[in-house]
């Protein structure tokens, strides 16, 4: 029997995403940093705060700054959550999504949880709200992939061990293992302590690297999902694309194959 793992768009093992919250002004040079080294990454955005904070990034900014990076959900009004009513906690997060949506004209489905506050509850409600994953606060230290798309927690904050951690990503080689690793914060952070050269320097670093996939928070899930959907003959000799997007798959350790969207490819 053929021994098929999956792979990242491309046929890589590595993947590199950002998650950043609440919009602040210090986005627009953090996107630059991004845009100048191909990072990419997803940003949290509280639909109901712009009127009412002056550093917020202003709704008609949103869809030019944030191109080609994701925009998710952070609720409207960033309460903790934990101790809201679930209907309320519900109507926060499906009116930030509806406002967000209409500023970007697609479907919003991440979600960072605002103060990293969330309970069981909130987790099993959010899929009837269309949300795929979110985001918690704290640091895993590791590369690992997340085993519970609504408890996901980064590797590091870019205050903890960034570099380090970094270095110790472009050094990983073993490709029977697929690897993450995912860095969150606020950009005002990079203002209150004035280390804006720490970013500069790890996406100096981590960029067009041939090894690594940089992708989006919801791209990340997208592909693991595709890769779910994938059918399989018994004895791995042909499989079924049935997602709109291609896939990709290792083969006995070969060169990666590409499966097409739609298509079914003899192995």
């Amino acid at each position: 029997m053929n021994r098929v793992y999956c792979c990242y768009p491309g046929g890589k093992h590595k993947a590199l995403t950002m998650s950043y919250d609440d919009g602040k002004k210090q986005d627009r040079r953090l996107v630059e940093i991004f845009n100048r080294y191909g990072i990419r990454g997803t940003f949290n955005l509280n639909s109901g705060l712009w009127d009412r904070d002056e550093n917020r990034i202003k709704p008609e900014e949103i869809r030019t700054l944030y191109q080609g990076h994701e925009i998710a959900c952070h609720t409207v009004t960033h309460p903790t959550i934990a101790r809201c009513p679930l209907p309320e906690v519900a109507e926060e997060t499906l009116a930030d999504r509806r406002e967000l949506e209409k500023l970007t004209g697609y479907p919003v489905r991440g979600l960072a949880y605002p103060n990293g506050s969330l309970s069981r509850e909130i987790e099993e409600m959010l899929p009837a709200c269309g949300i795929r994953y979110g985001r918690v606060v704290g640091n895993t230290d590791s590369f690992a992939l997340p085993e519970n798309p609504y408890r996901w927690m980064a590797t590091c904050h870019h205050n903890h061990r960034l570099m380090e951690l970094g270095e110790q990503f472009l050094g990983l080689f073993k490709k029977q293992y697929l690897y993450l690793m995912y860095v969150w914060g606020h950009s005002y952070e990079f203002d209150d302590r004035n280390n804006w050269d720490l970013m500069e320097d790890f996406c100096r670093m981590m960029g067009g690297k041939d090894d690594i996939w940089y992708c989006t928070n919801i791209e990340f899930m997208d592909c693991m999902d595709d890769f779910a959907r994938l059918r399989f003959a018994a004895d791995n000799s042909f499989v079924y694309n049935p997602n709109a997007r291609d896939c990709w798959i290792s083969v006995n350790d070969q060169a990666p194959v590409c499966i097409p969207g739609g298509a079914t490819v003899q192995l």
